[in-house]
């Protein structure tokens, strides 16, 4: 039987994100990778996702990996959790609520897609890549077109949706299920230190460092997220 994998993207992104690494873990798992676009509140992105696998039996494996935003996402649906989870990978994320000095940041990014999408999209994408990968062209193309698809609508909507995003850290300390963090090593957007704070909160969390990776993981390095996510399915019972 294999376990149900549901893949969480983020802000400014949809399911292409998870593109190159969902291939890599077909023959391991059922993805599904939710539509967070349509949504202004963590709530009802949970609510959403969790109606796109309501009818995955209750005896298969349910697996949530969280990129980003998609993190944040994976921590509520643990929160409104309808049925038991197997095991959580969080990804370039963290566990701590919105910082009430961090909200005028959100709301100048707000005002930025509103008055110029593209210049601010794609100031979003170089600080997100790391250095080295700014002249990867197809990787670079491929990001924008995401986020032009995605849109300044959408996007204000998840950042209304981080910005309200609840405290879960206290359930996560109580957790009891297998647990991966993956961080790049020079993520810009959610720094390596939320990562060792993430794995350190989640009792038995397994922290793995991508080297020479900033925050768009599992675009910049889709086959070593691939790697991680099928060791953390390789180890469900």
């Amino acid at each position: 039987m294999k376990p149900t994998l549901v893949l969480l993207h983020g802000l400014l992104n949809d399911e292409r994100v998870w593109a190159p690494a969902a291939a890599r873990l077909r023959a391991r798992a059922d993805i599904v990778i939710p539509n967070l676009r349509r949504q202004d509140s963590m709530a009802q992105m949970s609510r959403d996702a969790w109606a796109e696998v309501a009818d995955v039996p209750a005896d298969v494996p349910l697996v949530l990996a969280g990129f980003s935003m998609g993190g944040y996402v994976a921590q509520q649906m643990l929160a409104d959790a309808p049925r038991r989870v197997a095991a959580l990978a969080l990804v370039d994320t963290s566990t701590r609520p919105e910082a009430p000095e961090n909200i005028p940041v959100r709301e100048a990014l707000i005002a930025g897609l509103q008055s110029d999408f593209g210049a601010t999209a794609l100031t979003l994408l170089r600080r997100g890549v790391h250095s080295d990968r700014l002249s990867d062209v197809m990787l670079m193309l491929g990001c924008q077109h995401i986020m032009r698809d995605v849109g300044a609508d959408a996007a204000i909507g998840q950042i209304r949706a981080i910005i309200g995003r609840a405290d879960h850290r206290a359930m996560l300390a109580q957790l009891e299920l297998p647990a991966l963090v993956l961080c790049g090593r020079v993520d810009q957007i959610t720094p390596l230190a939320l990562s060792r704070e993430a794995a350190a909160l989640i009792p038995g969390a397994r922290l793995h460092v991508l080297e020479d990776v900033g925050h768009w993981a599992p675009m910049e390095r889709p086959e070593e997220v691939a790697e991680q996510l099928g060791r953390l399915l390789g180890g469900l019972r």
